[in-house]
């Protein structure tokens, strides 16, 4: 591979500023999609007569924004960040725009308007790919790995405070916000949507007015045959993931084609890539310790945490009798902690240049805090549950951020594009195999249920109805018994993976952290890379 030099392009202080600003609301726009949806879809079933759709709206955004990741990285290294984030911004407010119009003329191309939905969600979910990683490459552009752990932190604040107004703004707008224009209604669930049309306007006139050019490039073409393999790959894996147990059995011939397909894509995908002069992934950085323990513990945690918090709100809703907002609100302390642990180990980390020692001590918090949680036919208070999510919480919040300024501060300036999307993918698939084996697991341990036992799919119906009906599930004593020793059990699967997150973390080089950007010129840490591996 030839060597490339890197020239840091110069900010002054207001470039940084403003661009800053524009990426906090890029951000914002970002997380908010990720949070807001899920309240108001009851709301968007019973009217669009979907529950046999309903975890299409959610698996297609997951499918797009997930294997655009890595190719959305990959073009920001070669043609430059800004032009990137301004095209992901844009396809993300189209996306917006035509979901919330969904269903709400009626058929149209013979998809009625559920499905219309996933189509505009599959297709916001392209844009939404771009916003996360192209953010957190541009931080890396502006400043250097030292300074990134205060930004980094304030980010996972902005994520956290996104978690926990989503809810509150999406419950509020289907329940209050639907209005009459002549002759004609607008639904309440429609402005969960059209919410973020003033924020991508917004966004895209800082980005295109205030942001600097950021005009440094990489040469190359694009890698047109990484990326198809890489879609085919992961497209069929996702697929299998998200609905295997639940549209169909893990064994049946749908789950085993898209494994198999997956596989064999994944392999064309690693052999092309070692061909090509200038991959989507280039294979070189998995020889860079930091680089592949980072990700696999960023794999980990993340597998974990969906383990975790996914059925909490199920248990409480179904386990419990409680009404679906109060299960939404006791997620709220969660959400707190991992504000204060990200900000806090951000700060801590620009300060002492360190980062491993609080990766290390956020997962230790982690694991004690869901040690604690695990058991849950002994947690009757809801005041207790939350403040064990506020410590899952305190644990979980240095990873948002510290993983991907590792990787950043271990690669060449030149694939720091590529390796923030690489961190933010292999993070996206680990929440995917949790939630996927968490399903799994919750659904063997209900299929001995009298009257032929319950599914996944029976039990979220349970719930959608509760919550579109806004009553509380009514809490069956021999539900209630099942789910807890259900739910129990998939926290302890969670804890063997947070600890062998733990283990991971234990082998990512401790480098220090650099406190400027690398001069024109000089060595690449990539170059030295043997001393890292």
């Amino acid at each position: 591979m030839t060597s490339q030099t890197f020239t840091p392009q110069a900010f002054s202080g207001a470039e940084r500023r403003l661009t800053l600003a524009a990426l906090m609301i890029v951000f914002l726009l970002s997380a908010l999609d990720q949070t807001i949806v899920s309240t108001a879809m009851p709301r968007i079933i019973s009217e669009l007569n979907g529950l046999n759709l309903y975890s299409w709206v959610t698996t297609a955004y997951l499918l797009t924004s997930t294997v655009m990741v890595p190719i959305w990285g990959k073009l920001g290294d070669i043609f430059g960040r800004k032009p990137v984030l301004i095209t992901g911004i844009s396809i993300f407010l189209a996306g917006s725009w035509l979901s919330g119009l969904a269903g709400e003329f009626g058929t149209i191309l013979g998809m009625p308007g559920m499905v219309q939905l996933i189509v505009f969600r599959a297709l916001q979910g392209i844009g939404g790919g771009a916003l996360f990683t192209t953010a957190f490459a541009i931080i890396a552009d502006l400043y250097p790995p030292r300074e990134r752990g205060k930004f980094a932190g304030v980010f996972g604040s902005v994520f956290g405070l996104a978690s926990v107004l989503g809810p509150i703004i999406g419950g509020y707008f289907t329940d209050h916000g639907t209005v009459q224009v002549g002759t004609h209604t607008v639904a309440g669930w429609r402005w969960v949507f059209y919410v973020n049309l003033p924020l991508s306007l917004l966004s895209l006139f800082m980005v295109i007015v205030k942001m600097p050019p950021l005009e440094h490039r990489r040469a190359g073409k694009i890698d047109f045959l990484g990326a198809a393999l890489l879609i085919a790959a992961f497209v069929p894996l996702l697929l299998a993931l998200s609905l295997g147990g639940h549209n169909f059995a893990w064994r049946s011939p749908q789950s085993l084609s898209l494994f198999a397909l997956a596989v064999a894509s994944l392999a064309a995908f690693v052999v092309a890539e070692t061909k090509v002069s200038n991959p989507i992934l280039p294979m070189h950085l998995f020889q860079n310790k930091v680089f592949t323990t980072a990700n696999l513990a960023g794999f980990l945690i993340s597998m974990a945490f969906m383990g975790v918090v996914m059925f909490l709100p199920l248990f409480l809703q179904l386990g419990r009798g409680v009404p679906a907002t109060v299960s939404g609100m006791t997620m709220l302390p969660l959400m707190a902690g991992l504000i204060i642990g990200s900000t806090v180990a951000g700060q801590l980390v620009s300060k002492t240049g360190q980062y491993k020692p609080y990766m290390l001590g956020g997962a230790v918090i982690l694991l004690v805090a869901v040690f604690l949680l695990h058991d849950l036919s002994k947690i009757h208070s809801l005041p207790l549950l939350c403040g064990l999510l506020a410590f899952v919480g305190l644990g979980l919040g240095p990873g948002q951020s510290l993983f991907n300024i590792a990787t950043q501060n271990a690669v060449a300036p030149r694939d720091i594009g590529v390796a923030t999307s690489s961190n933010q993918f292999f993070r996206q698939i680990g929440s995917t195999v949790g939630a996927a084996l968490a399903g799994t697991m919750l659904t063997a341990r209900l299929a001995n249920l009298p009257g032929g036992g319950l599914d996944l799919g029976k039990l979220e119906g349970m719930a959608v109805k509760a919550a579109a009906s806004g009553q509380a599930a009514h809490a069956d004593p021999v539900l209630q018994g099942a789910l807890i020793n259900a739910v129990s059990g998939v926290m302890v699967a969670a804890l063997f993976v947070i600890l062998a997150g733990l283990v991971t973390i234990l082998f990512i080089p401790a480098l220090p952290l650099r406190s400027h950007q690398p001069a024109s010129g000089a060595p690449t840490l990539d170059k030295a890379e043997p001393t890292n591996s």
